[in-house]
C-alpha cells in the first residue's frame, strides 16, 4: 500500500462574516428588483457583513422563457452596474447571485456569477457550468439548455480573507467543483441558488452537508425566498454549513438575510483530526485537481 502524503492545501485566510440575502419580491419589474437588493445589500453590511452573497437570478424571474428578456451585457449592464456601486459604497466582498447574460460578441446566454472587491471592481466572473436540465414525472420538468450556454471552466473568488470557490445551483450536485477549490486552497465553496419544491426538501442541505464533509471546507448555498405566485417556486433554506458538516446558520423560505462567522482555524483543525489530505491513495485513483491551475482572472483550466 502506497498512501501518497498530501498537506492541507488551504492558502492563507481569515476570519470574516458571510451573509446570504434570500431576496423576496422579485418581480417583472427589473429596476425595483435591483432598488430592493441594493437596500438588502446594504443592511446586510450594516450589521457587519464583510462578504455578501446574493441568490441566482436575483434581478429577475426564473424560467427559460425569461433569460433572453432580461439578459444582459456585463460592459454597462445595470444590474452589474448596481453590484460595483453597492459594493464599493458598502465596502464589502460581493458575490453576486447571478444574472441572465448576454455575451456582446456572440449573443450567447448564459446564467453568470460576477464578484466584486470593496473597490468596486468585478474580480470574478462564472458562467453556470452545468445546466439544469431535469424530468421528474408529475412533478417538474426544466431546461436550462433550451436558451443558456454552459460556461467552460470553474472560478474562484480572490479576497483578503482568503479564496473561495464558486458555482451556481446545479452544480452543487457535482462534486469535483467543490474538490478542486478545497485542493486548491479555498476555504469555503458558495453557490447561489434556487431549488424546488421537489429538489429543495430532498437534497438542498443534503448536498451542502455532504460537500462539506467530503472537502472539510465550509459550503453556503443562497436562495432567493419563495413566492408562490410566480412561475418557479423557489425552496428558499439558505444555509451555512461548516467542515464538519454541520448546520451552523439557515432560514425558512421568507425573505431574511443569513449571517454567519467563517473560521479558518476550524478548517485547520477538522483536517488534522481527521487527516483524509494524508491519506488519499493517488497510486489508485487520480488527484482530479492535479491537470488543472487557476489563472489570474481566478478562472481554473486545464494546464
Amino acid at each position: 500500500m502506497s498512501i501518497v502524503k498530501q498537506m492541507s492545501t488551504l492558502l492563507p485566510s481569515s476570519p470574516f462574516k458571510l451573509a446570504l440575502v434570500q431576496i423576496g419580491q422579485i418581480g417583472l419589474d427589473k429596476k425595483a428588483n435591483l432598488v430592493h437588493t441594493r437596500e438588502m445589500i446594504l443592511e446586510a453590511a450594516h450589521q457587519g457583513a464583510q462578504v455578501v452573497v446574493l441568490p441566482e437570478c436575483f434581478n429577475s424571474p426564473y424560467g427559460t422563457k425569461y433569460f433572453p428578456q432580461y439578459a444582459e451585457t456585463l460592459k454597462g449592464g445595470e444590474s452589474v452596474e448596481m453590484m460595483s456601486q453597492v459594493a464599493k459604497e458598502a465596502q464589502i466582498y460581493l458575490i453576486g447571485g447571478s444574472i441572465p447574460e448576454r455575451e456582446e460578441s456572440t449573443g450567447k446566454i448564459y446564467n453568470t456569477l460576477t464578484a466584486y472587491d470593496p473597490s468596486g471592481n468585478m474580480i470574478a466572473k462564472h458562467h453556470k457550468v452545468h445546466l439544469f436540465d431535469i424530468d421528474v414525472p408529475g412533478k417538474i420538468t426544466f431546461k436550462e439548455s433550451d436558451t443558456l450556454t454552459p460556461g467552460n471552466s470553474l472560478t474562484q473568488v480572490s479576497t483578503k480573507y482568503g479564496q473561495i470557490g464558486v458555482g451556481i445551483c446545479y452544480d452543487m450536485r457535482f462534486p469535483e467543483m467543490a474538490t478542486i477549490a478545497a485542493r486548491k486552497g479555498c476555504v469555503a465553496m458558495v453557490y447561489p441558488g434556487a431549488f424546488n419544491m421537489t429538489t429543495g426538501p430532498l437534497h438542498w442541505e443534503l448536498l451542502q452537508r455532504a460537500r462539506a464533509v467530503d472537502n472539510q471546507m465550509y459550503v453556503a448555498a443562497c436562495a432567493p425566498a419563495r413566492d408562490l405566485s410566480a412561475d418557479y417556486h423557489s425552496w428558499g433554506h439558505s444555509t451555512v454549513v461548516d467542515p464538519k458538516g454541520v448546520v451552523i446558520a439557515t432560514t425558512d423560505e421568507k425573505e431574511c438575510i443569513v449571517y454567519a462567522d467563517i473560521d479558518p482555524e476550524l478548517v485547520k483543525e477538522t483536517r488534522s483530526h481527521i487527516p483524509l489530505y494524508n491519506q488519499r491513495r493517488f497510486d489508485l485513483y487520480d488527484d482530479i485537481s492535479k491537470p488543472l491551475k487557476v489563472r489570474q482572472d481566478g478562472n481554473v483550466t486545464r494546464k
